[in-house]
């Protein structure tokens, strides 16, 4: 019997025992071969030990319109570094940009304004003129959240704007005394937090906010659990108390504190939750910080150290192996592979006379978009097509 006449499902378990370099090898013996190879249910497996193939922790596809083949081509060049830096934007004056990205458009705040810029297909390099421009602050736009229906900004202002991306509403949600720091928002539930010490619930269809809640210190970030229920601050920690605390929706009331090891002045900068019950973050203390919330007491489980003893300014992961993060000087991007306790790559976008902090990173299957004071930098994994692997 040939292999091809074998069933489909005896088929798929053959295969299921082969790495990625024996099925590339495999897809050149024949054309119906090569068909069969090429069905996603063939690389699921494989990719789910790559980094940034789109395959999360638990199964969930987040690009699905690209082929798992060619994601597990694109995931080599992550792991080794492999890569093209481009310069996408620059401007004149120093700033304090904050970036989302949607598909193929990339929204970039540059001062008061946030400016949607089309990705070109292929190439992946920006449009240099905005496809859009979303105004209204009298200040700095600080922080800025894309959900399906609306882009929601924080400003120095002290207010927040809730716009329509299709442009027919928008709705000022005045509240905080001082520059909103951080927010963010899933559902029509938006959590900020500000200079001015506190953190206020909000919904996108009311203008007053369903409950302040004082923090007594400097709020720089925040985080709403994919729940729904819950909702995670960061603190400057200046003050006498934990600067990761997890809140109640419902009830505004503090649930638990997280971590007792942090030092004064030790201030959590970003928070992304990896899962319902996992927590990255990161900040002044240097470390990224992996917190299961499913134990009690909630522990630290693991943490990555930046060997520069930078501050670190924002991270992103890929719901799997892979973290992303941003330090304060040079313009030092960081790769961390999670199944590892150093560094994985290390990309200087600065050069040594310019320094800045990596204010926001994004990145997609194949691009690494990172927001400096001065500039818009890339980072193309892409393989060479001419390449067969």
């Amino acid at each position: 019997m040939q292999l091809l006449q074998l069933p489909e499902d005896v088929l798929y378990h053959i295969l299921s025992f082969l790495d990625h370099t024996s099925l590339c090898r495999l897809c050149l013996v024949c054309k119906n071969l090569n068909g069969f190879i090429n069905r996603d249910a063939v690389w699921r497996k494989v990719a789910k030990q790559f980094l940034n193939t789109g395959i999360t922790w638990n199964g969930t596809d987040r690009y699905p319109h690209i082929p798992l083949k060619e994601r597990v081509r694109t995931a080599q060049n992550w792991f080794h570094g492999v890569c093209k830096k481009l310069v996408l934007l620059r401007w004149k004056i120093r700033l304090l940009p904050w970036l989302q990205l949607d598909r193929d458009l990339l929204f970039l705040s540059q001062a008061a304004h946030i400016g949607a810029y089309r990705l070109h297909q292929g190439s992946k390099r920006l449009q240099q003129r905005p496809s859009e421009i979303f105004s209204g602050h009298d200040g700095d736009v600080c922080r800025f959240v894309l959900t399906v229906s609306h882009l929601i900004s924080g400003g120095s202002d002290g207010r927040i704007l809730v716009q329509s991306r299709r442009r027919d509403f928008s709705l000022w949600l005045s509240g905080h005394s001082q520059e909103v720091n951080c927010l963010d928002s899933k559902d029509g539930l938006i959590i900020s937090g500000s200079r001015d010490r506190t953190a206020r619930i909000w919904s996108v269809a009311s203008s007053t906010p369903r409950a302040t809640i004082p923090m007594f210190d400097r709020v720089w970030s925040v985080a709403i659990s994919p729940t729904l229920s819950s909702f995670v601050t960061g603190t400057a920690c200046c003050e006498n108390f934990s600067p990761l605390r997890i809140w109640d929706v419902e009830r505004s009331a503090c649930v638990c504190s997280l971590g007792s090891e942090f030092r004064r002045g030790a201030g959590v900068l970003d928070i992304v939750f990896e899962s319902p019950f996992q927590l990255l973050t990161c900040g002044h203390d240097t470390f990224i910080r992996l917190w299961d919330l499913r134990l009690s007491p909630q522990e630290c489980v693991m943490k990555w150290e930046e060997p520069h003893d930078s501050a670190l300014y924002c991270i992103q992961t890929d719901g799997n192996h892979m973290i992303a993060s941003g330090s304060s000087y040079y313009g030092v991007v960081r790769l961390w592979d999670k199944r590892q306790h150093e560094c994985l790559q290390f990309f200087q976008l600065c050069s040594d006379a310019v320094s800045s902090p990596v204010y926001c990173l994004r990145f997609s299957s194949s691009h690494l978009y990172a927001a400096l004071a001065t500039a818009l930098h890339s980072l193309d994994f892409k393989p060479n097509p001419a390449i067969i692997r």
